[in-house]
């Protein structure tokens, strides 16, 4: 029964997560890209001045600054889908895959842009007068009551899609990957034990105990609120990002020879006509299906955590909230790809990711693999962070703050799931969700980008006047 039901949810997001995905996203990026004049482009110094003024707003609305909100955005996408899901994409779909993750990381930014200036404009409440954002709020304040069955449809899906799937599963790989061949954890009679109580085997009941310690960690954090959770992601965040990117470094200087390879490669592949049309298209769905996972740009989450800033300007939430995919899908996933290029290889059987980031590193740096697993807690950990936040906050539009409470105990829940189930079934059920939250976003946005350009564009002539 559960076979059949893990097979359907692949099925799924096989059909939704290919063509659908691909025009919603891509090409509804790119409608806001050229509409909004290049807005990731040109307006990218504006954005790097913005993240450096130390004003959020005359405000009282929000709990957490624009920079906090930034850092919390980026601790959630700034995960093990920058590790295993670019290791996935390479695997899947060669390294052509990677130049179709840029593509998706510049377009991806202006549709952040627009999520970041729609979450200040459209703000709505919860049960107990405090400042809610999300899609659901903006398709009922800035389309109408009439969309409330669509902004449901969002929060119904945020619920189930931030649930961490890809990450508990992937960190709990890491884990089986680099210690279960410990000679002192093969021989711990206290998890022999444990799973003879339980009936599980002892690989399985080592993936359940850790997953029981994940949820105890993140259950620390997250029971604290939003409050606690921005002042931890933005503590973490730079640590993560600096040590990673001093790993990588390590691994391109050592390697230098073999970098201009690396990326002949990249974009050589990404437009491999001599394997023709399907092979190409299907590269570039394999790139942008990552980056989605990547970079949650269109997905909606990002627009939840913006809407809690204290800022009071949509276009400087606008500015500020387009970094991320530049941040994630540009520079760390870039990095990542680098370094598995360089030292690993992506020709593994079925779908391999985090294994095969892992093997790369040990083979590019002394214990190599131990460092990744310590990054690669630290980036799990702070997606958990972010998503739980997401996720009551979608329980709280449903429900109210009442269930919306109850929900981080079956989020934390979740973690203990998600860390037993296979690989596939954990990809698919991530990517059908994504999809399943994109629709709603994605429509409201377009719909709503005229409003977005028109206070845009007065921002912008009113900065210049003052100059």
């Amino acid at each position: 029964m559960l076979d059949r039901i893990g097979q359907f949810i692949i099925d799924a997001a096989e059909v939704l997560c290919g063509y659908p995905l691909f025009f919603l996203l891509i090409g509804g990026g790119l409608y806001l890209f050229v509409s909004s004049g290049a807005v990731s482009l040109r307006r990218f110094p504006h954005a790097i001045r913005e993240l450096r003024s130390k004003t959020d707003g005359q405000s009282d609305n929000g709990q957490i600054s624009s920079v906090q909100a930034l850092a919390s955005v980026v601790a959630a996408t700034i995960g093990l889908g920058n590790i295993a899901g670019v290791a996935i994409a390479l695997v899947l779909g060669g390294p052509g895959a990677i130049f179709w993750m840029w593509v998706s990381a510049v377009v991806g930014m202006s549709t952040k842009y627009h999520e970041g200036v729609l979450a200040i404009m459209y703000r709505g409440r919860d049960d107990r007068g405090n400042t809610q954002g999300g899609p659901m709020h903006i398709i009922e304040l800035g389309l109408g009551r009439r969309w409330s069955p669509l902004a449901k449809f969002f929060a119904v899906a945020g619920m189930f899609g931030t649930l961490c799937i890809m990450n508990a599963n992937q960190l709990t790989e890491a884990f089986m990957t680099v210690f279960t061949n410990s000679d002192s954890l093969d021989s711990n009679s206290f998890i022999s034990g444990v799973g003879a109580v339980i009936g599980l085997d002892y690989i399985h009941t080592c993936r359940l105990l850790f997953g029981v310690g994940v949820a105890v960690l993140v259950g620390i954090v997250i029971l604290g609120g939003i409050q606690r959770i921005a002042t931890v992601a933005t503590i973490l965040v730079p640590f993560m990002v600096v040590v990673y990117f001093l790993m990588v470094l390590f691994i391109i200087v050592t390697n230098i020879d073999g970098v201009p390879a690396v990326f002949g490669r990249i974009f050589s592949e990404a437009f491999n006509f001599r394997a023709g049309f399907g092979f190409l298209v299907g590269t570039a769905i394999i790139g942008a299906r990552r980056a989605a996972l990547v970079n949650d740009a269109g997905i909606g989450t990002a627009s939840i955590m913006h809407g809690a800033s204290r800022n009071d300007n949509p276009v400087r939430e606008g500015l500020v909230a387009m970094l991320g995919p530049g941040i994630d899908s540009g520079l760390v996933c870039t990095l990542t790809a680098m370094a598995i290029l360089l030292c690993g290889d992506i020709d593994a059987d079925g779908v391999k990711g985090l294994e095969v980031a892992m093997k790369a590193f040990a083979a590019g740096i002394p214990s190599g693999d131990i460092l990744l697993m310590c990054i690669v807690v630290c980036f799990a950990l702070s997606s958990m962070f972010s998503y739980s936040f997401y996720g009551t906050t979608c329980a709280n539009y449903l429900f109210g703050s009442r269930f919306g409470r109850l929900y981080v105990w079956f989020f934390l829940a979740s973690l203990i799931v998600f860390a037993v189930v296979p690989i596939e079934a954990a990809i698919g059920a991530c990517d059908l969700f994504y999809a399943l939250m994109a629709i709603p976003t994605m429509t409201a946005v377009l719909l709503l980008s005229g409003k977005v350009r028109r206070v845009s564009d007065q921002y912008f002539k009113e900065k210049m006047s003052k100059i």
